[in-house]
């Protein structure tokens, strides 16, 4: 995020809220949270915040550009202020951990299409599942008694 999270609201035609503020700042605290995590984050902040202020914010801010959304199958939406850039993700399976992962190959898009049907591919996304390596460490140590 930008360090005058105020100037970047108004460069992308922003209102600058209070509100936006908060949720910029709790989604580059607490990367690949979902909005429930953002709203918990925002009220330690600011204070009252209603769980729609909070949708309606990361989804302006999305649809703007200045955070990601995240949206792997069954499960929430998760929000980033990491863009710009075509990197992926890893998520555990057993515990939830999502972490970001570069392109293999380094520029956008870094896969291709066997068959792109005549599309102008410039992006593509990847989720990786798999568990992280404290569950599979906590799987493999013996448990006491």
């Amino acid at each position: 995020m930008s360090p005058d999270p105020a100037a970047l609201l108004r460069q992308h035609g922003l209102q600058v809220t209070a509100q936006r503020l908060a949720v910029l700042g709790a989604i580059s605290e607490h990367p690949h949270g979902t909005a429930d995590d953002v709203a918990q984050a925002v009220r330690i902040k600011i204070g009252a915040i209603s769980r729609q202020a909070v949708y309606d914010a990361v989804g302006v801010l999305a649809d703007h550009g200045l955070v990601r959304r995240i949206q792997p199958a069954g499960s929430p939406a998760r929000f980033e202020d990491r863009v710009g850039d075509n990197h992926h993700h890893l998520i555990c399976r057993s515990c939830g951990q999502m972490t970001d992962v570069d392109c293999a190959v380094g520029e956008t898009p870094c896969l291709s299409a066997a068959d792109d049907a005549g599309f102008e591919v410039d992006e593509a996304e990847v989720i990786f599942w798999g568990r992280c390596p404290e569950c599979v460490a906590a799987d493999r140590s013996p448990t006491t008694g």
